[in-house]
């Protein structure tokens, strides 16, 4: 019941932000209002907890990075994204975060697992992008909005890798550290105002709603399920999850939008989701040992990602497990 819950929730942003978006919103409105929202969330959870937030430059340092890559960029992307492209195909982009957080981690030599099944199913989910895309196709998702989708994604998994190195195991609680990631996020998107366009018009009540929505529940509670999910049933049990998100934003799409879905998208999503089901081979067993920590990014931050890497898409999850779509905080977002 919790994996439905959570997967309708994590996987259900990309509809609240085509709505706040329709509803007058500005994309880095969008951004600031549900960093802030989630923040506040996370913010009262902890002081419920009893956690505080974390102290020294150093840390804080961390966490604006973090917060640059895993909330401010990908949220900014995705509300950019969705102005010109389906909610459900945003979803099914935010699927392939774990593939390019595999590649990254390769390239930095910090995935060291990478066999024959891995690789393949590395090629096969990016073969799936492609299809989705279909640049050879004038039909095909080839515009700056589009773009911006696969951006989100990929600053996911410079997100996590950054995370590992310098975040994940830190003494301060998940909880704490993922709010004072949110308001730094907060802090820098609101930075951006003076360049944002000015929109003469007052947002709708569907917007408001929406983009209220999107900050309590797709960001902020969607966190907190996320990590009780993972502390309660294990890192496979989020895994599932991530499988579910890009069903759910595509389904929701299409219900609640009237979002047309092809069949090559329909064909992209399920050879991008195989895709990163391969590779996870192997994933599971090495998350089980003690040493998991250790080499691989993916694995780390799967786990133990208490930054809001887990958004919202999210996040949820990275490197070894698929729930990487999305993190809660960092989703979506991610999820």
């Amino acid at each position: 019941m919790r994996i439905a819950v959570l997967a309708l929730l994590w996987g259900s942003s990309f509809l609240w932000i085509k709505l706040a978006l329709e509803g007058g919103l500005a994309p880095l409105h969008v951004t600031i209002v549900r960093c802030a929202l989630g923040a506040a969330v996370l913010l009262v959870l902890a002081r419920s907890a009893r956690q505080s937030l974390p102290r020294g430059r150093r840390v804080w340092g961390h966490l604006l990075v973090a917060a640059l890559f895993c909330n401010a960029l990908p949220f900014l992307f995705f509300s950019i994204g969705e102005q010109t492209v389906d909610s459900g195909v945003a979803g099914v982009m935010n699927a392939t975060t774990p593939l390019w957080s595999l590649g990254l981690g390769f390239l930095l030599g910090t995935e060291r697992g990478l066999g024959p099944k891995r690789l393949a199913g590395l090629l096969l989910g990016f073969g799936g992008t492609l299809l989705i895309f279909a640049p050879w196709q004038q039909s095909g998702l080839t515009s700056p909005g589009a773009l911006a989708l696969l951006a989100a994604a990929v600053s996911y998994a410079v997100a996590f890798a950054y995370m590992v190195r310098h975040l994940i195991g830190r003494d301060t609680p998940p909880l704490a550290l993922s709010a004072a990631q949110l308001l730094a996020a907060t802090g820098l998107t609101t930075l951006g105002l003076p360049a944002s366009p000015h929109t003469e018009s007052a947002p709708t009540l569907t917007g408001v709603l929406a983009v209220v929505v999107l900050g309590v529940f797709g960001t902020g509670l969607t966190f907190h399920l996320n990590s009780r999910l993972i502390a309660d049933e294990g890192p496979t049990a989020a895994a599932t999850v991530g499988y579910l998100l890009p069903v759910v934003s595509v389904g929701l799409g299409a219900l609640v939008l009237g979002e047309e879905v092809g069949v090559r998208v329909l064909a992209g999503m399920a050879v991008v989701l195989a895709g990163v089901g391969l590779t996870r081979v192997g994933s599971a067993r090495a998350a089980a040992r003690p040493d998991a920590h250790l080499p691989s990014s993916e694995r780390t931050a799967a786990r133990s990602t208490p930054v809001s890497a887990r958004t919202t898409s999210g996040v949820s999850s990275t490197s070894s497990q698929p729930t990487a779509p999305t993190p809660a905080t960092c989703q979506g977002d991610s999820m």
